[in-house]
């Protein structure tokens, strides 16, 4: 992704618009797009993104009938600004849940608030791809369709080893690929998502019901609901989890720089250890922390504070612990050095009862281990090294860990941050900069002609780009 765009430029004011060029390269497959500030992810805006693949590319699979983008996510009735409001009590920032689970913007089917439903029309014996996203604010969902199994070929850009699948896990931020055939009597068929970690049973609108529709059908939907897995059954969650791997005889780009399909043999030049949970600063506000540090959004976008001043009167780098958690519960400005061409490892602990899901924007990362219960050195002894899934968001289960390898050859300053929506807007994120001396324009672009400015370079041009200090020779 491009370093000028990422969450780290100025809001797009009312009334204006801002033209967003950024090249897609090696990452074939399915994505989303989604507003990054201010909660108005809760509004809406969201929309798929497919990266094709280039004609002298072979997709590792027959070219479908047809393919269907499928975004399906909670949905709270009130206004996205009413809902913002209620994150500073604990009851709306720790315990609220969204409203209802909508399927492509579209109601549950037999729900009274529903005007329409999603149905895809599909042929007797044709294969069909669908490209599902998780776009919501909270909660994961497991995806089934009655009656058909479904064959998972790719996940965030990555081809994955052909599995076939009753049902599939989806987490907040999440995309997949997967290919179902037409192979039953022509009629109509659920299509479920419904929700992890609740009793669906409590919450009826929290099940996103959709129709699968043969054409030559003459019958409606009918009968119960396929019933999937127990939705408090993280071993499931976690199995499925580890059964996702590269497909290491597809013919894509690889982002291993070394040309190898696995990452045994890698030479680790930091790891980070990252504990999120929660705490009360400041008169009792409720915030989302990692190691006990809550992130503060300064008025200047931290890419034009690194570029213009190096920083200066915005953050600290490197004051943040990357390896501990703070006694003592604080706020700031979250900055860690990424080593530049350094292979990074990320463990990522949950201490929350709720699922949550972490993404890093500018890499691709290798999904190594997952666990529940506390994360050791002796973990990495589970980590699958020969053929780890390459994606950009990775769940962490209640009481669990996650544990990523990340190649950081892409200089910018990258958002890690977790994908649940009120989690993120009460602090739980940080950046790393990972910065390359080398001033070739072709390793990082300038800033673009149509930059926007605001914090501290709002009122006048900026100053030209500071002098470089020289990197920290050891880091916490």
């Amino acid at each position: 992704m491009a370093r000028w765009g990422s969450g780290t430029n100025c809001p797009i004011q009312p009334g204006t618009n801002w033209t967003y060029v950024f090249q897609t390269k090696d990452q074939i497959g399915s994505f989303f797009y989604f507003p990054s500030i201010n909660f108005h992810k809760a509004a809406g805006g969201f929309g798929p993104i497919r990266v094709i693949n280039r004609d002298v590319i072979a997709v590792p699979f027959p070219k479908p009938e047809a393919e269907f983008d499928l975004l399906i996510g909670d949905w709270f009735y009130d206004s996205y600004k009413s809902t913002r409001a209620m994150m500073c009590t604990h009851l709306g920032a720790y315990y609220t849940i969204p409203d209802i689970i909508l399927m492509n913007g579209k109601g549950p089917l037999g729900n009274p608030m529903s005007k329409a439903y999603e149905s895809f029309n599909v042929t007797q014996g044709k294969t069909y791809r669908l490209r599902i996203s998780n776009v919501g604010n909270a909660l994961s969902f497991n995806f089934r369709i009655q009656n058909h199994q479904m064959v998972l070929v790719e996940t965030e850009g990555s081809y994955t080893d052909q599995i076939a699948l009753d049902s599939l896990d989806v987490h907040v931020g999440q995309s997949y690929s997967v290919l179902v055939t037409a192979n039953q009597n022509d009629a109509d068929y659920y299509m479920v998502a419904s929700p992890k970690l609740i009793n669906a049973s409590d919450f009826t609108s929290l099940v996103g019901i959709g129709v699968l529709h043969y054409s030559n059908s003459i019958s409606q939907v009918s009968g119960p609901l396929p019933v999937g897995p127990d939705p408090f059954d993280l071993h499931f969650s976690v199995n499925q989890a580890k059964s996702i791997r590269w497909n290491l005889t597809a013919g894509a780009a690889r982002p291993n720089p070394q040309g190898t399909f696995n990452v045994s043999n890698v030479t680790l030049s930091q790891t980070f250890i990252l504990q999120s949970s929660i705490a009360d600063l400041y008169d009792q506000i409720p915030r989302y922390v990692v190691n006990n540090v809550t992130y503060s959004t300064p008025e200047t976008p931290l890419k034009l504070a690194d570029y213009y001043v190096n920083g200066t009167g915005v953050y600290q780098l490197d004051a943040f612990p990357v390896q501990s958690v703070n006694a003592n519960a604080s706020c700031g400005v979250s900055v860690v050095t990424g080593i530049h061409k350094g292979w990074i490892e990320i463990v990522l602990k949950n201490n929350l009862d709720a699922m949550d899901s972490w993404h890093l924007d500018g890499f691709g990362f290798y999904v190594v281990g997952f666990g529940i219960g506390d994360w050791t050195a002796k973990s990495r002894d589970t980590y699958n090294l020969f053929d780890p899934v390459v994606r950009s968001t990775v769940q962490v289960y209640p009481g669990g860990w996650s544990a990523v390898y990340a190649f950081l050859d892409n200089p910018g300053m990258w958002n890690l941050r977790s994908q649940l929506l009120k989690h993120w807007y009460l602090g739980q994120e940080l950046y790393v900069r990972v910065h390359d001396p080398d001033p070739n324009p072709s390793k990082e672009r300038p800033p673009p002609e149509n930059l926007l400015l605001c914090g501290m370079f709002s009122d006048s041009p900026p100053p030209a780009p500071a002098p470089v200090p020289a990197p920290p020779s050891s880091w916490n």
